[in-house]
């Protein structure tokens, strides 16, 4: 199903944007990382509760937030990238997780956006 593939992968990438972000902390001792920390672990959490939302209309709002924080991350691993913060093999893996995160959620908010208007 895609709801259990897109919370096991949101799950996956918050857990490597945890460790990216520690990483991010030994290597530069920047805070911004908090910025990518948020904004990547965010994503997760939010399709977790959009799962348990109480109408279909809080379903697709909790799936929009998580497609905005998708956005949010993909922006922070580009500016920590050109900053050499992330190698680019991390860089390249991640943001390709990021973009399936992104496709499996506006596939999920078309399916049941077209579903509420029937």
């Amino acid at each position: 199903m895609k709801d259990n593939a897109l919370i096991t992968l949101s799950k996956q990438f918050a857990i490597d944007i945890i460790n990216l972000c520690v990483e991010i902390k030994k290597r530069s001792g920047n805070l911004l990382y908090d910025q990518l920390l948020r904004a990547g672990t965010s994503i997760g959490a939010n399709i977790h509760e959009g799962n348990y939302a109480s109408s279909r209309a809080d379903f697709i709002n909790k799936f929009r937030i998580a497609l905005k924080e998708c956005y949010e991350t993909e922006y922070w691993m580009d500016v920590f990238k050109e900053a050499g913060w992330i190698k680019d093999f991390e860089h390249k893996g991640l943001k390709a997780k990021c973009n399936k995160l992104r496709i499996l959620l506006i596939t999920s908010i078309k399916t049941a956006d077209s579903a509420e208007h029937k």
